[in-house]
């Protein structure tokens, strides 16, 4: 059974940045596509960004393309989401969830069998 643990939210003013990371356990990070997504108060859980533990090609919606960086490293088994030139909107509760290694339809939330159990992000002044 694999586990996902995310870790380092906190709270950010505006224009800061935060990095979040994924330590996967139970398997490689070649055997996951490992998707980040957001929770906003009172909203959906959204898909953000991913990458492909096939392929390692790296996949960002158009909210945080840009300004939020995936990266990975096989040797700690972790997978981190750099997050730039913070905005306010960019508050919610941040889960990374693992998938099939190459997934086509990496937005849908049902797509992924791993979940982590999510880390705060709030972005105010």
């Amino acid at each position: 059974q694999a586990h996902f643990v995310e870790s380092g939210g906190g709270l950010v003013q505006p224009g800061g940045s935060l990095r979040l990371s994924c330590t996967v356990s139970g398997g490689t990070l070649d055997h996951y596509t490992i998707g980040w997504f957001r929770q906003a108060p009172g909203g959906e859980r959204k898909w953000i960004a991913c990458i492909r533990g096939s392929t390692k090609s790296e996949t960002y919606s158009d909210s945080v393309k840009g300004r939020f960086t995936i990266s990975r490293d096989a040797a700690e088994n972790t997978v981190s989401l750099q997050m730039n030139s913070l905005k306010p909107d960019d508050t919610g509760v941040y889960y990374c969830a693992g998938g099939r290694p190459y997934l086509d339809n990496y937005v849908y939330i049902g797509n992924y069998d791993f979940w982590g159990q999510g880390t705060q992000v709030t972005v105010a002044s």
